[in-house]
């Protein structure tokens, strides 16, 4: 006869996928009651930790666990390179940003350095925190980028999620400040960017995933031409910049450069590359739909709105591409 307990446990193993369910519900089953006396199983439940176990395990298994069938190990491939390049694109503006607004800075004059120190000093205490903070964490993205390259994802977990909390400030601030918040949809849209990738590595980046690697090049050579194409980005057009100008240019020059390259390849490489790109190539769209919007009316901003609209232009252009080039290879596989 099913316990009460029995039918609490078939219930959250629901969580997991049904594949997982045929070969191992009663295996599972019978280890969380073997201990339990029968005449007191009416009265217990799983508990937290069982819970958020099963729950974490049902990730796993849905994100390319071992044996997975094939839709999930694609899944599973396409969340972690997905967060991988997009790991790698703010790891890049992380540092590439900071750098030039500090040479800018120290090498404009006494008035320019005493202007941008006056961020850390000028403000209180905890705006002087707040300030150094969002210079120091979004380094972060370059502790992740290298630290998941040398199987170390438990690290890289760490610092994206150090990475991705400035994004919340501007947010938290508009609810405890009667200021409302400048380009609301702009800073939603900044926050998602943070956010998405930095779940998506600590979701499918588990121990029972394949270790990161990159489609080509090492781990130091790619983020720094990455960091190059970002730096020229931001100083040669420096009109139409803006927070996300040199990402979108970087992942512009490198869906191109994987598209070109995997034309010429013989072998089919890790499935769901061009996916993984069309999935981040479509959240950057709506990052720069969401950074252009506000400026569409403003007098004198004809340069950055045009910049805005060629590369929004190419971007929904190239996503499109990505997306037909990963759903054929998908087919062809």
């Amino acid at each position: 006869m099913t316990t009460l307990l029995e039918t609490r446990y078939r219930t959250v193993l629901r969580l997991l996928p049904a594949y997982y369910r045929r070969e191992r519900e009663e295996e599972m089953v019978e280890t969380y009651l073997e201990d339990l006396d029968r005449d007191t199983q009416d009265q217990s439940r799983p508990t937290l930790g069982e819970v958020v176990s099963i729950a974490a395990l049902a990730v796993r298994s849905r994100l390319g666990a071992a044996g997975a069938p094939r839709p999930y190990v694609v899944l599973g491939s396409v969340t972690r390179l997905f967060a991988l390049a997009a790991v790698l694109l703010l790891a890049a503006s992380a540092v590439v940003a900071p750098v030039l607004r500090l040479t800018w800075s120290f090498t404009r004059g006494g008035a320019q350095r005493r202007l941008f120190l006056s961020e850390f000093t000028d403000h209180g205490v905890l705006a002087g925190t707040v300030a150094v903070a969002q210079w120091v964490l979004p380094l972060g993205w370059a502790v992740a980028y290298f630290a998941l390259l040398r199987h170390r994802p438990r690290l890289a977990r760490l610092g994206v999620l150090a990475a991705a909390l400035p994004s919340v400030w501007p947010l938290l601030r508009s609810v405890t400040d009667a200021t409302p918040l400048p380009e609301p949809a702009f800073v939603t849209m900044l926050a998602l960017l943070a956010w998405l990738p930095a779940l998506a590595l600590c979701t499918a980046h588990h121990r029972d995933a394949p270790p990161a690697r990159l489609p080509a090049g090492t781990p130091g050579l790619v983020f720094m031409a990455t960091c190059v194409v970002t730096g020229a980005s931001l100083v040669l057009l420096p009109a139409v910049s803006d927070l996300v100008w040199g990402p979108v240019n970087c992942f512009v020059v490198g869906a191109l450069g994987l598209l070109l390259w995997s034309v010429r390849r013989t072998d089919r490489g890790v499935p769901g590359g061009a996916l993984a790109l069309a999935v981040l190539g479509l959240l950057l769209l709506a990052v720069r739909v969401a950074a252009l919007y506000p400026w569409l009316r403003v007098p004198g901003a004809a340069a950055y709105i045009a910049g805005g609209l060629a590369q929004a232009g190419a971007l929904a252009l190239l996503t499109a591409v990505l997306a037909v080039a990963g759903r054929r290879e998908l087919a062809a596989r």
